[in-house]
């Protein structure tokens, strides 16, 4: 296999990971654990995973000082402040809400692109993300009407998962500036060490006052996936699709979501399929097919 196809195979199965994680994560939190807490599990945990693989089999390579400044702002922008928003965001609001406006990632790297990296703007790529943006509004909008038993404070939680799909946005930017001079490994394990320092004054407590031996082994398996599968399994893969493809590919793998989530929320009974969701869907939808048009 090429490296561009192992690449696509490799976002194909953050797609997956993530998609899962929006209904999987619910289970662990807020009921059981805090979200600031999760994500500090999520982040040790992967943390740690990274340094062991990086010291048995990563290469011995060196990060000057001057370099430390720009990974600790990709670390904050895709580990730190990222999970923290997605993690508070989702223990408020509905999975399927979530999925969706993760969707608006690649309209708003696109538009990064274009004030960062020159990328060209055309007319009908502008037109995209004035639809992609309406849609998320919309979504945004009408789920703050009122809490359900699955949304707290959709308001609130749509807004964060908002918030953390532009600082998403910002990562991948960032990460394609530094795959281009580090190996994966010896840039994930600074990304998480930057990320450890940033999380835990935030999730120390949460986490600590997490009781492991009082807890169901569902939940535990629950916070398992989200530390082995949707964190170190989609940061380790991602990092290799956006090594060897532009940053706009990458983030095109994240249309996958919603399918996949909304198939899983529906399918478990943790949420409903409503006509205004679907209808700020297809919103968003549009608005990422326009922007990705190369016409």
């Amino acid at each position: 296999m090429t490296k561009r196809s192992i690449a696509i195979m490799c976002g194909l199965f953050v797609a997956l990971f993530y998609a899962l994680n929006f209904t999987i994560a619910k289970e662990a939190t807020p009921a059981h654990i805090g979200p600031f807490g999760l994500s500090w599990y999520r982040v040790l945990g992967t943390g740690a995973i990274f340094w062991i693989v990086a010291t048995l089999a990563g290469p011995k390579e060196k990060v000057p000082l001057k370099e430390l400044p720009l990974i600790a702002l990709a670390a904050f922008c895709g580990v730190g402040f990222n999970m923290v928003t997605f993690m508070v965001g989702l223990s408020l609001t509905a999975p399927i809400s979530a999925s969706v406006l993760m969707v608006t990632t690649p309209i708003i790297v696109l538009l990064l692109s274009y004030l960062f990296l020159n990328e060209h703007l055309k007319l009908v790529r502008v037109l995209g993300i004035f639809i992609g943006f309406a849609g998320a509004a919309l979504l945004i909008l009408s789920d703050s009407s009122g809490a359900t038993a699955t949304a707290k404070n959709p308001l609130l939680g749509n807004i964060l998962i908002f918030v953390n799909a532009l600082s998403y946005s910002f990562y991948i930017i960032l990460a394609k500036k530094l795959t281009k001079k580090y190996h994966v490994l010896t840039l994930m394990k600074w990304l998480y060490l930057f990320g450890i320092l940033f999380i835990t004054p935030f999730g120390i407590q949460e986490g600590l006052a997490f009781s492991w031996v009082d807890s169901s082994l569902y939940v535990i398996m629950c916070i398992g996936y989200v530390v082995l599968f949707s964190t170190f399994g989609t940061y380790m893969l991602n990092i290799i699709a956006i090594k060897n493809l532009r940053p706009s590919t990458v983030a095109v793998f994240i249309y996958l979501q919603p399918l996949i989530a909304t198939t899983v929320a529906v399918g478990w009974g943790k949420d409903d399929l409503t006509i205004t969701k679907a209808v700020a869907g297809a919103l968003i939808f549009c608005g990422v097919y326009l922007t990705s048009k190369k016409g």
